[in-house]
């Protein structure tokens, strides 16, 4: 994982083996929302926190590392603001106008 501050940016650079193996950390499987993995990253941080009679600190280190990870993937995810991604996020509303999302404020 790399993170470079350069011309005013913050750039995020995580190779596909690093993803792979924090999805594989959390136990991520299939599609998941940012809460989810939230979620999921505090379970197992409880379960193997050192202090925890099945903790461990460096499988505790290794959650943690996963989930920033995970969370920095999300939080610079880029999105393409046309029919085709919408299409992708949202399967079964492309073409059904009665279908609408609604989102909160």
């Amino acid at each position: 994982m790399l993170i470079n501050k350069s011309k005013g940016f913050i750039i995020f650079s995580v190779t596909y083996k690093e993803f792979e193996k924090a999805v594989e950390t959390l136990g991520l499987i299939g599609v998941e929302t940012k809460e989810g993995v939230k979620k999921r990253y505090q379970k197992l941080s409880r379960e193997f926190h050192p202090d925890m009679p099945e903790g461990s600190t460096e499988k505790f280190q290794e959650i943690n590392k996963a989930y920033k990870i995970l969370i920095k993937y999300i939080d610079n995810f880029r999105f393409r603001f046309t029919k085709e991604e919408f299409g992708n996020q949202h399967p079964f509303s492309v073409d059904d106008d009665s279908n609408h999302h609604h989102i909160a404020k």
